[in-house]
């Protein structure tokens, strides 16, 4: 499974990225607008960094309005992915990008149905989002499984990218079920590394190491 870092944040990225665990970026407006930077000059950035996709969402409405700022977003880098919404108008703009050769990631998407129409329209990536549908009492990751299985159904080639990821389980529970990526902010990637029974058992070591004044160096 490919780890996407859901940020702006280049210290975060990078960090993350020299361990190997960065397969691409996604980036949003409101991640953006947290960075505090100009969205061409730290998505050019980010593009620099890493070798994977990273997306980089329009903030226009209409298709046609979409389309042209998807192909402004592809001039800054090969491994931009244009990042639209799941509406009619973002289906469309999907549709004549993908067509031209350019990565897409439909974004916002909260049904199976949804996602059977992303991967007609030739999506690269679907990202259904986990977090937001648990939010309301639905299951978020019987999502996740029912895209799967549809798309396999039919040999769909467009990746389930699993977003509004939460929590470490929620990475394991995408992996379990065949999510080809998650995308998930750099504190809950690196949590995958937290267990108590580690912390436990490194703190017997480190009082045995000073009781027997053990030392390499």
């Amino acid at each position: 499974m490919k780890f996407f870092v859901d940020t702006a944040e280049i210290d975060a990225i990078a960090e993350l990225n020299d361990l190997g665990m960065v397969d691409g970026v996604t980036t949003n407006p409101s991640l953006i607008k947290k960075s505090g930077r100009d969205i061409l000059e730290v998505t050019k950035e980010i593009c620099d960094l890493v070798s994977g996709p990273v997306s980089a969402e329009v903030v226009a409405t209409d298709a046609d309005a979409m389309i042209a700022e998807g192909r402004k977003l592809v001039e800054i880098a090969e491994n931009i992915a244009v990042k639209v919404p799941l509406t009619w108008d973002g289906l469309k703009a999907c549709k004549v990008l993908s067509g031209e050769g350019h990565m897409v990631n439909v974004t916002l998407c909260f049904s199976a149905n949804q996602a059977l129409l992303a991967a007609k329209a030739g999506a690269t990536f679907i990202s259904p989002f986990i977090g937001r549908l648990d939010d309301i009492a639905l299951d978020g990751m019987e999502l996740i499984e029912d895209i799967r299985t549809i798309y396999d159904n039919y040999g769909f080639e467009t990746e389930v990218l699993a977003a509004s990821i939460r929590s470490a389980n929620h990475i394991q529970d995408c992996a379990r079920v065949g999510a080809d990526v998650i995308t998930a902010p750099p504190a809950v990637i690196k949590s995958l590394a937290n267990h108590p029974l580690t912390d436990k058992g490194l703190a017997a070591f480190l009082a045995d190491i000073e009781a027997a004044n053990i030392k390499i160096l």
